[in-house]
């Protein structure tokens, strides 16, 4: 990753952020708006911009759930 791709990253975040919890598509930052279609997209260019902050690790350092389910076949 490039540095002002980093740059780019990291002003993204708070804005996306700030913009999902305020109920609108439209994202502004570094004089850049950048329309989204939905809110679940703007989730995944959130979670895809911090992931890829966080470096090639930060997907196996989630947390995963698992459910397991038993029966006795009866």
């Amino acid at each position: 990753m490039t540095y002002d791709e980093e740059v780019e990253l990291r002003a993204a975040i708070p804005a996306l952020r700030l913009a999902i919890v305020s109920g609108t598509t439209r994202v502004t930052y570094d004089g850049k708006t950048v329309e989204y279609r939905s809110i679940s997209e703007m989730r995944a260019a959130l979670r895809f911009a911090e992931d890829t902050l966080a470096g090639p690790d930060a997907v196996s350092r989630r947390p995963s759930f698992a459910t397991t389910r038993f029966s006795r076949g009866l």
